[in-house]
């Protein structure tokens, strides 16, 4: 095992939650990738200690989706598009549980 490896392997290992990579699938047909990138930047501003990883995944149909690892924090169809602030409480809870979102916890 090179050092690069043993360095992911070990960010991915000691993150809370479990998981520090996030994905979110956006809809090209819909050209939902401004807003995609957007929420990206928010989640990164707010996690960058915390995420080793955040991945905009090009999808078609209509889709909008927000992943934690392998697990769906936000999905478009079934809670309609999603307001920063309850998307970086999703992700807070699965990878900074102790974390304060300050203003936007209000």
């Amino acid at each position: 095992m090179t050092d690069v490896q043993r360095i992911e392997i070990e960010l991915t290992e000691d993150a809370p939650g479990g998981s520090a990579r996030v994905e979110i699938e956006y809809c090209t047909q819909c050209r939902w990738l401004p807003r995609a990138a957007w929420l990206a930047q928010e989640l990164l501003t707010t996690f960058e200690a915390e995420l080793t990883e955040l991945a905009l995944k090009p999808g078609t149909g209509g889709v909008f989706t927000v992943r934690v690892g392998d697990e769906v924090v936000w999905d478009r169809r079934e809670q309609g598009f999603p307001e920063p602030t309850a998307v970086k409480k999703a992700v807070r809870d699965r990878v900074a549980p102790g974390k304060s979102l300050g203003h936007s916890e209000r």
